[in-house]
């Protein structure tokens, strides 16, 4: 007993009870438990986020970029290939990790969110720098498990005009984002169908821009790559258009999102989803 008292009271306190003395203080104990800073749940959530992103974006890399380099060396995945491979990925991410960090997985979805009050000015830097790292390892990874070279290179790099790049990546940036705040910032959209309807427009895009800029829509999928191979050509391209498209695509939406009244509060529903679940029971 005389331990437990110790951990809670102070010394001249137990004298005060021996004497008969109430002690009116009203601190708990379990107080001091929380007076770590890695105790804070703020700072355990933050954390998570943070390895969320670094993951989500190693493995949109590692796959998409992966099966650039593969299909380069031993021909055997085909353009079509790498198309559904950009697109599944990004799909299959959104579904692992979006409830936890959102599944951004790039900068320019990051700073739009941001910009439009969908996402807390203070976490941009955090994310951004996971973000990078996440596309900066995925890309050396690829580096160190194939012989890649130069002809090889996984990265992106305007095929025309450097002019010609820079629009078709605004405008598939402006794609990208417009349905991304559709189904993913309103609460009238199906939600549960996101992941399906973001990596469907990617998979879009690589088809018809891929061949031309590369289609990369996220400054971090082109970073990487050109950090770890050292080829810097046209990269300004891919950090000033998709950031330039996703800005405008967000602003686009918000211009159409409000009406008066919601599907959900007409149709007292939580999701499409869960009502035709309901109705198969």
């Amino acid at each position: 007993m005389a331990t437990m008292i110790d951990n809670c009271i102070k010394e001249d306190d137990i004298s005060k009870i021996e004497e008969g003395i109430v002690i009116t203080s009203n601190i708990p104990c379990e107080k001091k438990a929380d007076t770590g800073i890695c105790a804070s749940t703020s700072v355990v959530t933050i954390t998570q986020k943070f390895i969320a992103e670094v993951l989500g974006t190693y493995f949109v890399i590692f796959a998409g970029c992966g099966s650039v380099v593969v299909n380069k060396i031993y021909g055997s995945v085909t353009f079509l290939g790498i198309c559904a491979t950009w697109g599944l990925i990004v799909t299959v991410m959104i579904y692992s990790l979006g409830h936890i960090s959102g599944a951004h997985f790039n900068p320019a979805v990051t700073i739009t969110f941001a910009i439009f009050r969908r996402f807390p000015y203070w976490e941009v830097p955090l994310y951004i720098v996971a973000q990078l790292m996440g596309s900066i390892l995925a890309s050396g990874t690829l580096d160190l498990v194939f012989d890649v070279t130069p002809k090889d290179f996984f990265g992106t790099a305007p095929v025309g005009s450097a002019g010609q790049s820079l629009v078709l990546e605004i405008i598939i940036s402006f794609l990208l984002m417009f349905v991304i705040s559709g189904v993913a910032t309103d609460n009238r959209a199906i939600g549960e169908l996101a992941g399906i309807a973001v990596g469907s427009t990617i998979l879009l895009n690589v088809i018809v821009v891929g061949p031309i800029s590369g289609a990369s829509m996220n400054p971090a999928r082109s970073i990487g790559p050109a950090v770890v191979k050292h080829v810097y050509t046209g990269l300004w391209i891919y950090i000033v258009g998709p950031i330039t498209g996703t800005i405008a695509g967000g602003f686009a939406y918000n211009l159409i999102r409000y009406t008066d009244k919601p599907i959900r509060e007409i149709t007292k529903s939580g999701s499409f989803l869960r009502n035709v679940s309901k109705s198969n029971h």
